[in-house]
């Protein structure tokens, strides 16, 4: 379960930085920061939300698309990890 849980954490990071980066934001993000601070604002959220389900392929249901799920991306792992279920781990 470690190796596919660093798995998501680093896919979600890679996510993360790559949005970031589009929105010519220049900050050093780890899996404790938190995003709000980073200064990505709500499209910038939205594009986020969108590569997560698509590096995912999944699709978030409405009641996980909530700004405690998407604070960090230790948060975002975990949601994630809990909508790929028990296959993940």
């Amino acid at each position: 379960m470690q190796d596919f849980t660093a798995s998501v954490q680093d896919r979600v990071l890679s996510v993360v930085r790559s949005i970031l980066e589009e929105n010519a934001i220049n900050v050093d993000v780890n899996p404790e920061s938190r995003l709000v601070d980073t200064g990505l604002d709500s499209m910038g959220m939205v594009a986020l939300m969108l590569k997560v389900e698509a590096e995912f392929e999944l699709t978030l249901p409405q009641p996980e698309i909530t700004p405690e799920n998407f604070q960090s991306v230790k948060a975002m792992e975990m949601m994630i990890l809990n909508q790929l279920g028990p296959s993940a781990g």
